[in-house]
C-alpha cells in the first residue's frame, strides 16, 4: 500500500455513505471504495457469527485494489465484527464508528455528574453492549439508556423523507420514552439515521446534544494515515515542476440494485454518483474454483 492507496468504506447499505461524505470533506485528494452489502441487509437483525462473516468476505473481495485503511461504517458491523476482522487481516488498520461517537457523547455531557446518555440503534448493537462499554471507559458514573430503533434503516432504504408523517410518528414513538428520564445526550447509533438528524433534533429539543460520529470517524482515519505516513496530500504536475492538488474518486460497489443505490445515493453523501458495479452475493462465498473462503469469528 502507499498513499495513493484507497480507503475503503463498508456497510450494509447506503447509510455508511454519511462517513464517506465526510472522510471526502476532509480528505478530498483521498480516493474512496465503498462497499453497500444491499442484497444482505439489514444487518440489525442478524448474529455476530454471520454479520462477521458478511464483513470479512467484503474486505477480502476488496483485498486486490491494496487498501491503506478499512471503515466499518456501520455500527452493527463494528459492535459485531471489528475484533474478529482485525484478527482477520492482521496487515490491515480497520476502525469503526463506536468509539468516536462515545467520546463525543462523553465529551457533550459536560460536566454533570451522572450523565444521561441516549443510544439508538438497531437490536445487535444494543444487545452488544458495545457503546456502553466505550461509554463506561470514558464515564463510569454515565447512566446510558439504549433503544432498539428497527423501523428506522428500513424506512431510510426505502427512500422515506423526513416530512412523511410516518416517520415523525416512529421517531416521537421512540424518542419520547426516553426524554421522560431526563435525556442528557443522545447518540445516533447508526450510520443511516443521520438522514433524520433534523427532525430527530426537533424532536429532543435544542438543549440535547444529538452526536452523529460521521465526523468523528473522519477525523480518526486522518489521524490514523499522517501518523503512518499515508496521507495522499498532492500529486506532481504534469511538468513535475510543482505539486497538484486532485481531487480523490468514489467508487461503490453493491450486491443489489445499482440503479435504486445510485438514485438514493445523494442523501446521503450531497452528490450524484456513477452508477455502482454490482457483486453477486456468490462473488464473496469463495474463490471462482469453488469452495468457501476461511471466515475467522469470534470466540
Amino acid at each position: 500500500m502507499s498513499p495513493s492507496s484507497p480507503i475503503v468504506v463498508l456497510d450494509s447499505g447506503l447509510g455508511g455513505l454519511s462517513v464517506a461524505r465526510e472522510i471526502r470533506n476532509l480528505l478530498p485528494n483521498e480516493d474512496i471504495l465503498y462497499f453497500g452489502d444491499t442484497a444482505r441487509l439489514p444487518y440489525g437483525s442478524k448474529t455476530a457469527q454471520t454479520v462477521g462473516g458478511f464483513v470479512q468476505q467484503i474486505i477480502r473481495y476488496l483485498l486486490p485494489h491494496s487498501p491503506k485503511h478499512v471503515v466499518i461504517a456501520c455500527n452493527t458491523a463494528t459492535a459485531l465484527a471489528l475484533p474478529a476482522a482485525r484478527a482477520a487481516f492482521p496487515s490491515l488498520t480497520i476502525t469503526g464508528v463506536v468509539e468516536p461517537g462515545a467520546k463525543a457523547a462523553v465529551v457533550a455531557a459536560g460536566a454533570k455528574q451522572v450523565p444521561v446518555i441516549g443510544v439508538i440503534a438497531t437490536e445487535a448493537t444494543v444487545k452488544s453492549k458495545a457503546y456502553e462499554r466505550a461509554v463506561h471507559r470514558r464515564r463510569n458514573h454515565a447512566r446510558m439508556l439504549l433503544k432498539p430503533t428497527p423501523l428506522l434503516v428500513p424506512m431510510i432504504e426505502e427512500g422515506r423523507l423526513v416530512g412523511d408523517p410516518v416517520v415523525k410518528l416512529v421517531l416521537e414513538q421512540y424518542l419520547k420514552p426516553m426524554l421522560q428520564l431526563r435525556l442528557d445526550v443522545l447518540v445516533l447509533g447508526c450510520t443511516h439515521y443521520p438522514v433524520y438528524k433534523d427532525i430527530i433534533q426537533k424532536i429532543v429539543g435544542g438543549a440535547i446534544p444529538v452526536i452523529d460520529s460521521a465526523r468523528l470517524c473522519a477525523d480518526d482515519v486522518a489521524r490514523r494515515l499522517k501518523a503512518s505516513g499515508l496521507l495522499h496530500n498532492s500529486l506532481p504536475s504534469p511538468d513535475g515542476a510543482a505539486a497538484s492538488e486532485q481531487r480523490g474518486t468514489l467508487r461503490c460497489f453493491v450486491t443489489d440494485d445499482p440503479q435504486r443505490f445510485a438514485r438514493l445515493a445523494p442523501r446521503f453523501i450531497g452528490m450524484p454518483i456513477d452508477e455502482p458495479t454490482w457483486v453477486a452475493p456468490d462473488e464473496l462465498y469463495g474463490p471462482a474454483q469453488g469452495g468457501d473462503w476461511p471466515i475467522r469469528v469470534p470466540a
